[in-house]
């Protein structure tokens, strides 16, 4: 059975734009792949882990080669199964909104959370950063109160589309396919919507490759 891990970063429920274009694409896949198995993560209801004290420790008791004592050790658990979570995943499914040109600060913390030296990335001094997950089929959806399709939007800057691709390449999420949706506070917002679950579906149809 093909698992896709949807990580849902919008508060505001059946009203964010983002979660109602990821619930339309979702439906898609599954008219395309009936056995689909979702695993939903709300990140706003979902008590993620703190990354301080013991945490921060056992990340640079791995850098530097110490073994984890009885705090760090169970820290790293939490952190480990976070991960765990998403390789299981087959397909990635990220539905965000835009805050402040960049993304909000609870998908900030699971992506710092994930980012983990052993476990989704590896350094070595001649050859430098090397991922470790898999590359697997990956999505973000993105909504936005400006309209970023062409660049900025009247003066400001998209900082989310070039952060998420970097950060999930980073570790091994590579190309994922951005798919904005926008203006979400306009006349045209519902157009702007349409053409966002148009570009969807067809995405569906391809299971995760864009068939724009």
């Amino acid at each position: 059975m093909t698992c896709l891990l949807h990580i849902a970063a919008s508060p505001r429920g059946g009203a964010s734009r983002s979660t109602q274009a990821a619930r339309a694409y979702i439906a898609a896949l599954r008219a395309s792949e009936p056995t689909l198995s979702i695993d939903h993560l709300d990140l706003w209801q979902t008590d993620l882990p703190p990354f301080d004290g013991a945490a921060l420790a056992a990340k640079y008791a791995r850098l530097a080669g110490r073994a984890h004592d009885p705090r760090e050790a169970t820290a790293w658990a939490e952190i480990e199964a976070i991960i765990a979570r998403l390789d299981r995943a087959d397909r990635v499914l990220v539905s965000t909104p835009m805050w402040n040109f960049s993304v909000p600060y609870r998908l900030k913390h699971w992506i710092d959370l994930i980012t983990q030296p052993g476990l989704t990335f590896a350094f070595d001094p001649a050859s430098g950063y090397t991922p470790l997950l898999r590359p697997r089929p990956t999505v973000v959806i993105l909504a936005s109160a400006g309209d970023y399709a062409t660049g900025e939007s009247r003066g400001r800057p998209d900082l989310a589309t070039p952060y998420l691709r970097t950060a999930l390449g980073f570790i091994g999420l590579t190309d994922p396919i951005v798919v904005p949706v926008g203006r979400t506070i306009s006349p045209d917002a519902e157009e702007a919507a349409q053409a966002a679950a148009e570009r969807l579906r067809r995405l569906a149809r391809g299971f995760g490759r864009d068939a724009a």
